[in-house]
């Protein structure tokens, strides 16, 4: 891997790509206007970034997973991520940016409410498919933002600028939401992956050698992060993915206390607890009685 640039500031990634700085928390950019950029680079990002990506002019990876853009997509990082892009051969950059640091939002609303923004935690393979009408949307937000940078510097500034980077934000998040629904067919698809999974993980018996399924587990299985992929089985289901994970495991331990000799603990060892009384306090939950009450019941 190549050395890996931490980028605390907006003059490094302006000095990475020629560009000029004229606020030391925040930046409009257009890499149009570069004047030299790295061809291959890993960046641990210690700011938040968006950036509309006007072509595809490379691979961007997180981990082991290549980022799914295209022309036409917004990508973003938020702090802690780390990528590696890697740009094709005499392609040169194409994209509209947002990047701001952490401190430039403290003390205001949308630093209270930045983690709302779930596509900023998104960990592999996600982005944002923007229409045609979507694409002015958000290039205006960032007209309207690098406008006010343009300015000098007052007593206004930064609230001027923060409620225009909500505004993107906002914009961003409808898009989000409306994703979901016209990738109907992937959307399904990932649902239909995830419920065999969740009977083959019970079937093949892996809670004895993982304990309790996680949202993690099955989000890591169809390759998309933990939030993403939350946020999609909520807008599919109804239930979040943990509600849709135990209700799993609920119907699998009612089938084994009625289907079976086993005893409660042979039960919740099975199931991947690593404690009887764990199980017994999750299912009177659900349910409203201990397993051998259930058992005893239905008897």
């Amino acid at each position: 891997m190549d050395d890996v640039i931490k980028l605390d500031k907006i003059a490094q990634y302006n000095e990475l790509f020629g560009l000029e700085t004229f606020h030391p928390l925040v930046a409009v950019v257009d890499l149009k206007n570069a004047t030299h950029y790295p061809t291959r680079f890993t960046i641990n990002y210690g700011l938040y970034a968006l950036f509309l990506k006007d072509v595809k002019c490379g691979d961007i990876r997180y981990g082991k997973q290549t980022y799914d853009y295209q022309e036409g997509t917004v990508v973003s990082f938020a702090p802690g991520q780390v990528t590696e892009t890697e740009l094709l051969p005499d392609v040169k950059p194409q994209a509209r940016g947002l990047l701001f640091h952490p401190d430039f939002i403290k003390g205001t609303s949308l630093g209270r409410e930045i983690k709302q923004y779930t596509f900023f935690s998104y960990a592999s393979t996600e982005a944002l498919h923007l229409s045609e009408e979507e694409k002015g949307i958000f290039t205006d937000c960032l007209s309207k933002i690098n406008t006010e940078l343009a300015r000098p510097i007052d007593g206004h500034t930064r609230r001027l600028v923060v409620r225009n980077i909500e505004l993107l934000l906002d914009y961003c998040m409808r898009f989000y939401d409306r994703q979901f629904i016209t990738r109907t067919a992937v959307n399904k698809d990932v649902l239909t992956r995830f419920e065999t999974l969740l009977d083959d993980y019970f079937q093949d018996r892996k809670a004895l050698e993982n304990g309790l399924p996680t949202v993690r587990y099955f989000a890591d299985k169809v390759c998309l992060s933990p939030n993403y992929f939350g946020d999609l089985i909520k807008k599919e289901t109804g239930k979040t993915a943990q509600e849709y994970i135990q209700n799993k495991l609920m119907d699998q331990a009612k089938e084994m206390i009625l289907g079976t000799d086993m005893t409660v603990s042979q039960i919740a060892y099975e199931l991947g607890f690593q404690y009887s009384q764990h199980f017994n306090r999750i299912f009177k939950k659900n349910t409203g009685c201990t397993p051998n009450e259930y058992r005893r019941q239905q008897n």
